[in-house]
């Protein structure tokens, strides 16, 4: 009988050990099947000891140009690499994933992808010119509640759906420093770009391509060089309207989804916890809850009352499943599918958040694809 020997492990180089890196990417990859993380690219001696800490195997680059002469050996090469991730800050995620598409290296990059859409349409046509692998690292369509949203529109629980409201909010009134904080128009700072990523890609997901943004970002907090209160009026093309808000200044939180259909609403509040499970250190292969959540947590579905005052009725939440997203990246590598998210999907979502940064600036809604 003939029995085939198991695949060796894809090598992963990790750009970047900073929140991204250390708290999404490294734990992700470690925990998917077919991958293994090789290296690790931080020139900070605390981050090097973090690393190595984490992962005692890993290898330790301290610069980029250090990994790619690693990254382009041949097959059997025991310096090679399948796969470069990159998590260092945004303005470097363009001249990162030219160097690795040019050089044939298949790669994911952090959000946003680029500054512009037309870098992120660039960067789509050098992976296809090159017969690259290319994908944006989306986590936020696996948290809980956008499974959960997608399961009731599916199954029509809530009608012909009139509007989507999204919120990702904090209360962080002190400013914490550093490049996402920044003004300087090539750190690629404020939440508009930060989280805003997030809440407008998971909307053009579920309510498809945008024609009409308007927006209004702020500069609250003292000493702030960016926006850190942001609202973004979208109207889709099947007249779905969304009403997303990110910010770091709210004092009090609003519910984390609202979606208004002609049959029923359903309200949900509390972020998905696994990103407050990965800064904990806990991990999806040791973690049997991994992405559970509590049902006093649960959103509700329901017309004519507020879940606050007991309307609706409780829907299971389903379980948030980050690990899904570099399960699907091993898949395509190996097998030559889909990227889980491409990159003209990045550049969808970055010519909303462009829209949105002209409407802000010249006070107008702002077509797009007229």
């Amino acid at each position: 009988m003939n029995v085939t020997a198991p695949a060796s492990p894809l090598r992963v180089g990790l750009i970047g050990y900073g929140l991204a890196g250390s708290v999404f990417h490294a734990p992700l990859v470690a925990a998917t099947e077919g991958l293994v993380l090789d290296t690790v690219v931080t020139s900070d001696p605390a981050r090097q000891a973090q690393a190595r800490a984490e992962f005692p195997d890993v290898r330790i680059a301290t610069s980029a140009a250090e990994l790619w002469d690693r990254a382009g050996g041949g097959d059997g090469d025991a310096d090679a690499l399948d796969l470069v991730v990159i998590a260092s800050p945004n303005k470097t995620h363009v001249p990162l994933a030219t160097t690795a598409l040019t050089a044939g290296i298949p790669v994911v990059v952090d959000k946003p992808l680029a500054a512009t859409a037309a870098e992120a349409r660039e960067l789509a046509a050098l992976a296809e010119r090159t017969g690259t692998f290319l994908s944006v690292f989306q986590n936020r369509r696996w948290d809980n509640d956008f499974l959960t949203l997608r399961r009731l529109l599916a199954d029509g629980e809530l009608g012909e759906i009139q509007r989507f409201e999204s919120r990702f909010e904090r209360w962080r009134p002190q400013l914490k420093g550093g490049w996402r904080e920044s003004g300087a128009p090539e750190e690629i700072g404020g939440l508009l770009y930060d989280l805003g990523s997030h809440v407008v890609d998971q909307a053009l997901v579920l309510f498809g391509p945008a024609v009409r943004v308007y927006a209004e970002t702020d500069t609250r907090r003292p000493g702030a060089e960016t926006d850190d209160d942001t609202f973004i009026a979208v109207t889709h093309a099947n007249g779905v309207r969304s009403h997303l808000y990110v910010s770091a200044t709210t004092a009090q939180l609003g519910p984390r989804m609202r979606v208004l259909g002609s049959r029923a609403g359903y309200v949900k509040y509390g972020l998905d916890p696994q990103e407050g499970a990965l800064r904990e250190g806990l991990r999806p292969r040791t973690d049997v809850l991994w992405g559970e959540e509590p049902p006093h947590m649960w959103g509700r579905l329901g017309s004519g009352e507020s879940p606050l005052t007991g309307g609706g009725t409780p829907v299971p939440t389903e379980h948030g499943d980050y690990p899904a997203y570099y399960a699907a990246v091993a898949a395509a590598l190996r097998e030559g599918g889909p990227a889980p998210v491409t990159a003209l999907e990045a550049a969808h979502c970055l010519d909303v958040l462009e829209a949105a940064r002209r409407s802000s600036r010249d006070g107008v809604a702002v077509e797009i694809g007229a």
